[in-house]
């Protein structure tokens, strides 16, 4: 009796594969939408601030988004959306980036003289401009190259920054507005959530470790 053939075992998807390219295409859109619309002159009467409103307040939604993820793990237990914080940290740099560039390059010419009279003038830039810095080392190091070199320990204190930048975020959203700081009021409002979160998640860590050191 001849022996049957031996199928490979097919290997499983990897659990949501498409959880990735889902948010990437998603996140994607609106910038998209900002491009084609100054492209095609519907940003209003002044597109070069609407483009810069549109693109700092998106920015300021993806770090709040990517800040999201530990605490959805730690009140509910959920681990997927740790595999999209790196993205959306990511994408919360480079739309800040664009921000700024529209700001510089449009608004200001590139004439240094011009930029630096606008900061002086107006300190709501300068503390945008600070938080933009304290992205650039958090994506030159989001790689596991980066990570590995770096050690964990270290890594994970520099990413802190993360923090601090988004707040500085939210302090720029309230000094740019001139009238209504409902909106501003609210993501300062979410970001003291955020960190209340932490204080939990680090205070509830202290206690595990002390109650393993008195076993």
């Amino acid at each position: 009796m001849a022996s049957a053939t031996p199928t490979r075992a097919r290997k499983p998807l990897p659990k949501l594969a498409w959880l990735q390219p889902a948010v990437l295409v998603g996140s994607l859109l609106p910038l998209a939408v900002i491009l084609f619309r100054g492209l095609t002159g519907r940003l209003g009467a002044n597109p070069i601030a609407t483009a810069m409103n549109q693109l700092g307040l998106l920015a300021l939604i993806f770090l709040m988004v990517s800040l999201f993820c530990s605490p959805l793990k730690v009140l509910f237990g959920w681990k997927w959306p740790l595999k999209v914080r790196k993205t959306l940290g990511l994408l919360g740099f480079f739309t800040a980036l664009a921000h700024f560039t529209v700001w510089l390059v449009l608004d200001q010419g590139l004439t240094v003289q011009g930029a630096l009279g606008d900061i002086v003038s107006r300190p709501f830039i300068l503390v945008g401009l600070a938080a933009l810095m304290m992205l650039v080392p958090l994506a030159r190091t989001s790689t596991k190259k980066a990570l590995k070199e770096m050690g964990f320990g270290a890594w994970k204190r520099l990413h802190r920054l993360a923090y601090v930048a988004t707040a500085l975020g939210v302090v720029h959203f309230f000094l740019r507005v001139k009238a209504d700081v409902t909106e501003p009021m609210i993501y300062g409002g979410v970001f003291v959530f955020l960190m209340a979160v932490r204080f939990y998640d680090h205070r509830r860590a202290l206690q595990r470790a002390r109650a393993t050191l008195n076993r």
